[in-house]
Order: C-alpha cells, then sequence, then structure tokens
C-alpha cells in the first residue's frame, strides 16, 4: 500500500533526509503547525499532511520527491492554498511539497514577450514586474493578489478576461518539471510554436498528478491602447443573458464580460462598498473592451446601444483606470463577499454554452428552490463559465450533504446541455465523481495511460480527478471523520 497509518512508518530518518535537502527550517512536523495545511480554498475538505517540506529551488525539489519515490510516500505539490476544488487536499500520510517560498522572477525579456518564473510568483507580481514598460500577464483570476503561478499552471486556471485571451494554456510557453521519480525535464521552450508532441499542454491543468512545475515560461502581452468598462443593470437576468449573445453576434470580442445577480450585487456592496452597483437591480453586466482607441470608441457605443435594446436601465461607462478598477472591485470580491452574508459557501465551476445561459440559470433557481437554499450567480458571460454560491450553515447537521447534491445537480446540468463540469477550478478530490457524467471508461482510460506514463507508482497527488469506488458526497465524509479524529486526539 502506499498510504499506510502513521504509526506504522519511521518518520524520523525520513524528516532527516529532507532537512538534509532544504535546511530544518524548511521542514513543518510539529501537529500544530500542519494545521495551516489541512484544506485548501475548498475548506470542506480536511486531512493533515504528515510532513510539509519548503523548498527553494528546482535542485531541492528533485531531492526531496526522490526520497519519496525511495520509500513510497505519496506526495502533493502545493502553492497558495486557494484552490477551490481540493487540488491540493493532503492525503493520510503523506508529504506536502509547498512551493511558496519559490518566488523568484528569473528572468524578464521584453523584446521577446516573456518571462520566467518559480512556481510561488503570485499572479499579480508578473504584471508589476512588466506593467512599467507597457506590458501584462492576461490570465487574472479574482484571487490574483495572492494566488501563485505553479498553481495556475496546476489547476489552468482562468479569470475575468479568458473571454478574449484565454485561460493559462494559452500563456505558457515552456516548463521545468520535476517528474514522480525526481528526475528533472524541460518541456515547451522559447518560443510558441515547437516540434513534437505538446508535452506543455498535457502538463497544464493536470493539477499536479503528473510531476511538479519549478520553473515556467509565459506570454506577456503589450498593453492595450485604449481601455474602456462598461456596467449594464438589469430587471432581469435574462436580459442580461441576451445582450451577452448579441455582443458577440455583433462580432465584438471584449476583453471579459461578466454577470452578477441581486444577491451577489448587494453582497458585495455590503463589503466593498463600491456605489457602482444599483441594490435593486436583478443583475449586472460588466463589459471590458481593450484595442485601438478608434476601435474602442466605437464598440462602446454599440455595447450600450445593444444592452439598451434589451432592456437595461442605466448604463455606466468607464475609461479612467481608477474608475475602471473600481467597477470591477466588486467582481473581483464576489467569492470572500458572500461569506459576509452566510456562515458557509460552497461554490461550484460549471461551464455551459451562452445559448444555455437563461435556461440553465431557471434551472438553478429551481434548485434553489427545491432544496432550500439561496444560491447567489456570478460567472464569466462570455464564455458560460458559472459560479453558483451555495450558502448554507455547516454547523446544521446535514447541510454539507445537501450542498454537495445540490452542487452535484448543477454539474450534471452543464453536462447535459453541452457543457463541462469545471471551467477553471480544475477537479480536483469535489468532482472527480463526476468524471463519468462527461467522459465514458474508454476516454478516463486513455487519460489513465497518460498518468501512468509519467507516474507509474502513483505518488504524485494520489487520489485526484479521477474516480474512486467512493461516492460523491467525500467532502461531508471526509469533515465527519476529520471531526471524530479532533475528538479521538483530544484524549
Amino acid at each position: 500500500m502506499l498510504i499506510q497509518d502513521k504509526q506504522q512508518r519511521n518518520w524520523k530518518p525520513i524528516i532527516k533526509q529532507f532537512e538534509a535537502v532544504v535546511g530544518k527550517n524548511g521542514v513543518v512536523q510539529r501537529r500544530e503547525e500542519l494545521i495551516t495545511y489541512e484544506c485548501d480554498g475548498l475548506t470542506s475538505y480536511r486531512q493533515r499532511p504528515a510532513v510539509v517540506v519548503l523548498p527553494r529551488t528546482t535542485e531541492q525539489v528533485a531531492e526531496v520527491v526522490k526520497i519519496c519515490d525511495r520509500n513510497s510516500i505519496p506526495f502533493i505539490a502545493r502553492g497558495a492554498g486557494t484552490g477551490l476544488s481540493g487540488g491540493a487536499l493532503a492525503v493520510e500520510n503523506c508529504v506536502l511539497i509547498v512551493t511558496s517560498l519559490m518566488r523568484q522572477i528569473l528572468n524578464v525579456d521584453l523584446d521577446n514577450q516573456r518571462v520566467v518564473v518559480q512556481p510561488g510568483v503570485i499572479n499579480n507580481w508578473v504584471t508589476q514586474a512588466v506593467s512599467g514598460a507597457g506590458f501584462y500577464y492576461a490570465p487574472d483570476p479574482s484571487s490574483q493578489i495572492i494566488c501563485s503561478i505553479g498553481g495556475n499552471v496546476a489547476e489552468n486556471s482562468g479569470g475575468v478576461h479568458c473571454l478574449k485571451y484565454g485561460v493559462t494554456t494559452n500563456h505558457v510557453l515552456g516548463l521545468k518539471l520535476v517528474l514522480p521519480d525526481g528526475s528533472i525535464v524541460d518541456v515547451g521552450g522559447q518560443i510558441p510554436e515547437m516540434p513534437g508532441y505538446d508535452l506543455t499542454g498535457i502538463f497544464v491543468g493536470s493539477e499536479g498528478t503528473l510531476g511538479i512545475a519549478t520553473e515556467i515560461t509565459l506570454r506577456i502581452l503589450k498593453s492595450a491602447e485604449s481601455i474602456c468598462v462598461l456596467l449594464a443593470d438589469f430587471t432581469n437576468i435574462e436580459a442580461a443573458g441576451a445582450s451577452v449573445s448579441d455582443i458577440i453576434s455583433a462580432g465584438i470580442i471584449p476583453g471579459g464580460m461578466e454577470i452578477m445577480d441581486n444577491l451577489s450585487i448587494n453582497a458585495v456592496e455590503d463589503v466593498a462598498c463600491t456605489n457602482c452597483y444599483p441594490r435593486d437591480a436583478v443583475a449586472i453586466l460588466l463589459v471590458e473592451i481593450d484595442g485601438l482607441a478608434v476601435e474602442v470608441a466605437a464598440n462602446k457605443q454599440r455595447i450600450a446601444e445593444i444592452c439598451k435594446n434589451n432592456g437595461a436601465r442605466n448604463i455606466t461607462i468607464a475609461s479612467d483606470p481608477e474608475q475602471r478598477l473600481k467597477l470591477w472591485k466588486g467582481r473581483k470580491a464576489a467569492f470572500a463577499a458572500a461569506g459576509h452574508v452566510s456562515p458557509d459557501y460552497y461554490v461550484q465551476d460549471g461551464v455551459i454554452p451562452r445559448t444555455q445561459l437563461p435556461y440553465v440559470l431557471g434551472e438553478i433557481e429551481a434548485l434553489s428552490q427545491k432544496y432550500g437554499y439561496r444560491i447567489a450567480n456570478v460567472f464569466h458571460a462570455g464564455d458560460g463559465n458559472l459560479h453558483p454560491l451555495i450558502l448554507y450553515d455547516n454547523s446544521i447537521p446535514g447541510a454539507l450533504e445537501e450542498v454537495e447534491e445540490v452542487g452535484g445537480e448543477i454539474l450534471k446540468l452543464c453536462v447535459r446541455v453541452g457543457g463541462s463540469i469545471s471551467g477553471e477550478h480544475g477537479i480536483g478530490a469535489d468532482k472527480k465523481c463526476y468524471m463519468p457524467d462527461m467522459f465514458t471508461d474508454v476516454d478516463l482510460e486513455t487519460m489513465q495511460l497518460v498518468r501512468q506514463a509519467y507516474n507509474p507508482k502513483g505518488l504524485a497527488n494520489p487520489g485526484k480527478i479521477f474516480p474512486t469506488p467512493r461516492t460523491c458526497g467525500e467532502a461531508a465524509k471526509a469533515m465527519s471523520d476529520a471531526k471524530k479524529f479532533e475528538e479521538v486526539s483530544r484524549f
């Protein structure tokens, strides 16, 4: 067995080997200190690792992985811990390899529009490093001020601008990887078009099951000549959805398009206090356009007309950088704001065709009524990436099981209308039981062939992505088991 009971393994000599690689300060083993690492952003899953190791270089990561390989110890890579699918969740008796100290920007090449970073570099730091020269890094998850590039690569993260500029995989040129046996390889390169298999593409989004990225070559973009943000408010959410379709049909591809419903609007106004979002609106639509000044000037008028034709009450237009940021502030704070209106929330990450938006939103509302839980809807409307936040109180027995069931119904609904169970949060431990709803057995077996080729011993992030004999509702069971463990540990 890969995973043994902690008492059955003699950790002292193994910890000494880790300390020889990263130093004593680079190893966390005290039980109370390990609490920090028992979950990621999906806090309903909790499992404390046996040991945490904090390397600073590729060579240190490789040596740590070799120790795990020799001793058949499962290991999980973890960045900033902001993931929302349990992708960095520890398993019993594992080593957590945390890359948060690997935060150097190794090279900035403005002439060729690329930057090389370590995985612990925070997403927003990349743009900060090059903005003075008129460049930026396009993928911008809502957690971009705290999430790290390594985690973005693992989950293939997106953000509000993925409609026009794509997700992380569209901006990764090359990777230095430590494979599960500790060997170091380079995939991709310094240019977008490389011959041979697209190993970079295979790795991005693999959620740590194929190895650990220790250096990442990113593509940066030249800042647009002109940027404008429009905020339109509506008396029904279907009209906001129709505006999205009409804008795309008009041949306009905005940098981003976001919809928020009334529950989300009031939550962010309570917390972020932007005074930009009308509290009585049923929905708001945020549209950002960028490009040449003449192009932006023409398109903002066309977008305003489209929104008004679909019943928009008011339209706010902001071109000043400070005002643009103010309009986006609420959207970026939406997840955090939900925590102020409910003790707990469970967020999902499904994708649907834009044309199915009115139908799916109606079905989500029906699920809300059926189960009796409020659902706040925030989504990347342009590419159909939904983020329904199911509000609940985890102190109520059985509540977590019910909201997991609601979340599962939403994901199955997305698949039924031709969508996906994840747009940017990944599968992790949370959604693996829904993979058969989207893929056939042959599909899943083919994916496993890739995993086994890279990770034949199954040591790298076991128990993630692919379904196991356990059923859905694993978070609730894990939470229950964790509580029992805590009670036993007190004596």
